[in-house]
């Protein structure tokens, strides 16, 4: 089932037309058990698995993006490996930061070619707002390692196309 939702984004003069894919990053240590939150064993394995379920569903994509935080950056770097992209060619920004709003990313998009294949690898709250964004209002639990596709058609419209959880990714 194809769910559509109308966009407003503040930018009129280039239209945003990318398939979004956002994934949460997989499980990191606490703060308390490593300040700088990298990922724990478990979400390095979440991270692989996640990585080898999107190349079973023959996903690639033209740009990852992802937080310059640790545990986002190194999901981020698993997936790109797993599927065969450029390490060096990911797309580090504060712009999917947690606190960060998201016309801001969405604002970044706009830059991309037309039919762009976007990995958006972030943290909560950011890509529920984002998410909500989208769906003008609607909610989405996204958890660690899922992996939720939006088509944005350029006609101000999205198409949440798929929300997966991690392990409906890996099988």
């Amino acid at each position: 089932m194809t769910i559509i939702f109308h966009l407003n984004l503040c930018n009129k003069k280039r239209r945003l037309t990318v398939k979004l894919y956002l994934m949460q990053h997989a499980l990191a240590y606490s703060a308390e058990e490593n300040p700088e939150k990298p990922l724990n064993p478990a979400g390095i394995n979440q991270a692989k698995a996640a990585a080898r379920g999107i190349k079973r569903l023959g996903l690639s994509f033209d740009l990852i993006v992802a937080s310059p935080k640790r545990c986002a950056h190194q999901t981020a770097a698993l997936v790109a490996e797993g599927v065969r992209f450029p390490y060096s060619d990911i797309l580090t920004t504060e712009a999917v930061l947690p606190d960060r709003p998201p016309q801001e990313l969405l604002t970044l998009l706009q830059q991309e070619p037309v039919a762009s294949r976007v990995l958006v690898v972030g943290h909560m709250p950011h890509l529920a707002k984002l998410a909500s964004a989208l769906m003008h209002g609607g909610e989405l639990l996204i958890e660690n390692a899922g992996l939720t596709c939006f088509d944005l058609d350029g006609d101000n419209q999205a198409k949440l196309e798929f929300h997966l959880r991690a392990d409906q990714v890996e099988h």
